[in-house]
């Protein structure tokens, strides 16, 4: 698709700075009693997506996690996002509050006895209304579903301030950190995403 090839080639002038983060890797070994009730006065509901949309996707993972700098599913081609996601070991499941998509989670389970939440968030317009914390706990639930040996996740300083507190208090145990390298969305690759969105 051409917007593809858009956001492969931006202006050499513009390109951000690469941005080093510290990569905290966590897991869990055991799936310990939890009780974590959905806000009160909140209409929310998550609803698994079969296979979502590649739109739809890109739509999500934009609005979840552009202010945290999530970039590397945005730059894959509708073959590789496809090869990522339209597979029966990714599961997308999406919150909505009054309606709207307002965040999701995707679990991984391609290691048989290992199941990875690879990504989690919700948009900035949930941001302060308490359903992290909830959603958090559904997104646990359904990697625990399958039964596997252990759920890992990773966050990183770049992501939002209270994830690292907010996976060890639910029961996630940090095991190794590494640094990395992140390079961020030029303004053209934006403005491409958006408008095809």
């Amino acid at each position: 698709m051409s917007w593809i090839k858009n956001l492969r080639t931006p202006s050499p002038s513009k390109e951000p700075a690469s941005l080093e983060a510290t990569i905290t890797y966590l897991r869990m070994d055991e799936n310990l009693p939890r009780s974590v009730s959905k806000p009160e006065g909140v209409d929310a509901s998550i609803i698994p997506v079969r296979k979502p949309p590649l739109h739809f996707y890109r739509y999500l993972y934009y609005q979840v996690g552009i202010h945290w700098t999530w970039e590397s599913r945005l730059r894959l081609t509708d073959a590789e996002l496809r090869k990522c996601i339209h597979v029966d070991s990714c599961e997308v499941t999406v919150l909505y509050v009054d309606g709207a998509p307002s965040g999701f989670f995707e679990v991984n389970r391609a290691k048989p006895r290992s199941t990875d939440l690879a990504y989690f968030g919700t948009m900035p317009h949930v941001h302060g209304s308490g359903l992290g914390k909830w959603f958090l706990s559904q997104a646990i639930d359904a990697c625990w579903a399958h039964e596997p040996d252990e759920i890992t996740v990773n966050t990183c300083t770049l992501d939002h301030p209270a994830a690292l507190g907010l996976y060890q208090k639910l029961g996630f145990k940090p095991y190794r950190q590494a640094t990395g390298n992140v390079r961020p969305l030029t303004h053209t690759e934006r403005e491409v995403i958006l408008s095809t969105n």
